[in-house]
């Protein structure tokens, strides 16, 4: 989600008197109201959060970006005149891990933190340009540089505490939402579509292998690339990556996230001949498995499709089902002569 790629002016002082004065998205409020009491307390209070995160940080909050769903987030200035970010995560449990990943990777293909408070899901992060979707280039070329920058993602330590949810969890967690939610929304893809997702989570489950888990962005489209404004060590590609979901996979689970997209270009194009050219090239830019990464990107693409469908967005899933349907018998391009070895 594209959430931290504006910069602005936040001159002024203080706001003392924020309540009712915070606006949040549609698409923020419809996802805190879904949480319950939890969600409603989250935003009755947010107005007294930001003037008491702008006390103890020695910040000014801006004017709120419109761009994210995960949450409220607005322009700042430090009390140095330093542009960062604020944001304000919905108290979510699939967020928990955002904060931590952060912390841990310290910059090295991530956004840096400033400051933070995990208990209020609070994050105070540099200042970013803007995402690689908007740069116009083409889809290889985002490809080439989302893989540089997932193999520095790739380097942040795993956590001391218990272990993030692993691959074969997230492979079954995705088969059981495809499951339920194909029949409640009475099977709005094809018998094929949904065999071959099924499939395709099962076989990842059973290739997981704990040796190889890294911790994996989980959502690493080129939303969440952001260019970096000046140079720095940990950003090589000139990007880095937020918004991080943080849980132990395998790296192909993050490359199958990337290949779920471009639907625009695959209807527009040969579908099945763009989609193996693109899993292709991400097995050749990060020496992952072309196999998996294939499998894990209709798994992706099918999931993706019913959730978007079944919060009502219909428009938003249509491609997603369009391409799940012709992919639907196609198989991955031919396997790349050389394994995962992170940068």
């Amino acid at each position: 989600m594209r959430e931290e790629s504006r910069e602005g002016s936040c001159e002024g002082s203080h706001d003392e008197s924020r309540e009712g004065s915070v606006e949040v998205t549609s698409v923020v409020r419809r996802r805190a109201e879904r949480l319950g009491p939890v969600g409603e307390k989250w935003l009755a209070e947010l107005p007294a959060l930001i003037a008491d995160l702008e006390r103890q940080w020695s910040v000014v909050v801006g004017p709120p970006l419109r761009a994210g769903a995960g949450g409220y987030v607005a322009r700042a200035r430090t009390e140095s005149g330093r542009a960062a970010v604020l944001k304000l995560a919905l108290p979510e449990a699939t967020g928990a891990g955002q904060i931590p990943t952060l912390l841990r990777a310290e910059g090295d293909g991530y956004v840096h933190v400033l400051r933070h408070d995990t208990d209020r899901f609070a994050l105070l992060m540099e200042h970013l340009g803007e995402p690689l979707s908007e740069l116009a280039l083409t889809p290889e070329r985002q490809i080439a540089v989302l893989c540089a920058t997932l193999r520095r993602a790739w380097r942040v330590p795993r956590s001391p505490g218990p272990a993030q949810s692993l691959g074969e969890d997230k492979a079954t967690g995705l088969a059981v939402l495809v499951e339920q939610l194909w029949k409640e929304l009475g099977r709005p893809c094809s018998g094929a579509a949904y065999d071959r997702a099924m499939a395709y989570a099962e076989r990842r489950a059973a290739a997981h292998r704990p040796s190889r888990a890294v911790v994996v962005h989980g959502d690493p489209h080129p939303d969440n690339l952001l260019r970096v404004p000046t140079p720095r060590a940990g950003a090589e590609s000139g990007f880095v990556f937020v918004d991080p979901d943080g849980f132990l996979a395998d790296p192909s689970y993050d490359l199958g996230v990337v290949l779920r997209d471009w639907c625009a270009e695959l209807l527009a194009g040969d579908a099945p001949r763009l989609a193996r050219r693109y899993c292709a090239l991400l097995a050749e830019e990060s020496g992952a498995d072309a196999t998996a990464v294939w499998e894990w990107g209709y798994l992706e693409r099918v999931s993706t499709a019913l959730y978007l469908f079944a919060h009502g967005a219909e428009a938003a899933s249509r491609p997603y089902f369009e391409t799940a349907e012709i992919l639907a018998d196609v198989g991955p391009p031919g396997p790349v002569p050389h394994g995962f070895r992170p940068a």
